[in-house]
């Protein structure tokens, strides 16, 4: 009724004497705190303990079975980590320290149907834990995204019907790029694309970096405004991708390839719109100079791109001229 816990209450009507010089909780004399002569005891054991190879676990139990016990097993390793000085701690090998790095994948395409990049994200719905699987494969070069589908689990043998479904439309390419999921990696789908000649290629572990273009057309496709955030059933799904695939190739205006769209860029017709646009600016140039600081360069599509590339290439070999 009037704003204030039980507890506040009680301490505005009986409050406690005031200290002259209060002392901190973690400095009171506590009848249960370990006092310093004990402290130094279990740090010294400690120490001793590490200086052997051995942990604060094993140090613990040889001084109970020695007859001494100074404090709890959790207090050791409390104290242990309020040690200041942890140089001499032994450190385990993990398995991420064992393991031999993984080289990074590095692929180029100076035109489209030589590599593409394939992935399978998540396509929530309203039902807590329940989430439709979208498979799309791009090709890095044009961007353009060559197949896709949606279904209700992630399958090996559903990646490799939309793999056949695609070298029928649009042929084979020389480099197929994906992550490390199951999926990714099945043997039926290596199965498929090895006796074709096609090299796989995968990300490194815990790289995040790897596949680039397949995860920037995800959020390409899950950042548009009309994005409804979840579907209703796996027919809602389909019926949003088919429409969210066919704008992106035909009608998407793609930053990375020079605001052109990806089935330009792949079928080639974008020199023809590029010259369009060049002589557009050209105009505009002429009829305000004072606005330029040099003459204006109409952007291409770039003539090299990849993953991985040595960041030391020229860039003037990554550039395309109309």
């Amino acid at each position: 009724m009037v704003g204030l816990s039980r507890s506040t209450w009680h301490y505005r009507h009986k409050p406690r004497p005031q200290v002259g010089d209060p002392i901190a909780h973690p400095h009171r004399a506590y009848p249960s705190r370990i006092n310093a002569t004990d402290r130094a005891q279990i740090a010294e054991r400690i120490v001793a303990g590490w200086a052997r190879g051995v942990s604060v676990d094993h140090s613990f139990a040889v001084a109970w079975d020695g007859g001494v016990m100074l404090a709890s097993r959790r207090s050791w390793w409390r104290i242990a980590a309020a040690l200041a000085d942890q140089s001499a701690r032994p450190l385990a090998p993990t398995r991420r320290g064992a393991t031999a790095p993984r080289a990074a994948p590095v692929l180029e395409a100076t035109g489209p149907g030589q590599v593409w990049s394939w992935d399978i994200t998540d396509l929530r719905s309203p039902w807590r834990g329940v989430a439709f699987k979208a498979y799309s494969i791009i090709d890095i070069y044009s961007r353009k995204l060559v197949g896709h589908r949606v279904e209700e689990r992630e399958a090996d043998h559903l990646a490799v019907q939309m793999f056949q479904t695609a070298f029928a439309a649009h042929g084979l390419p020389g480099a197929v790029h994906a992550d490390s999921g199951p999926a990714m990696r099945s043997t039926l789908l290596k199965d498929l694309l090895q006796p074709l000649g096609i090299t796989q290629t995968h990300n490194r572990p815990r790289v995040s970096n790897d596949n680039p273009f397949s995860e920037s057309e995800f959020r390409t496709m899950k950042y548009r405004p009309n994005y409804p955030g979840a579907f209703e059933t796996l027919d809602d799904a389909r019926a949003h991708m088919n429409a969210y695939v066919r704008w992106y190739n035909t009608s998407h205006k793609h930053s990375g390839i020079a605001l052109f769209s990806p089935d330009e860029v792949h079928d080639g017709t974008w020199r023809q719109r590029w010259t369009a646009r060049a002589r557009v600016q050209q105009s505009y140039y002429d009829a305000h100079p004072e606005r330029f600081r040099e003459p204006p360069v109409t952007p291409a599509p770039p003539g090299l791109v990849g993953i991985n590339l040595d960041e030391r290439r020229p860039a003037a070999d990554r550039l395309q001229t109309a």
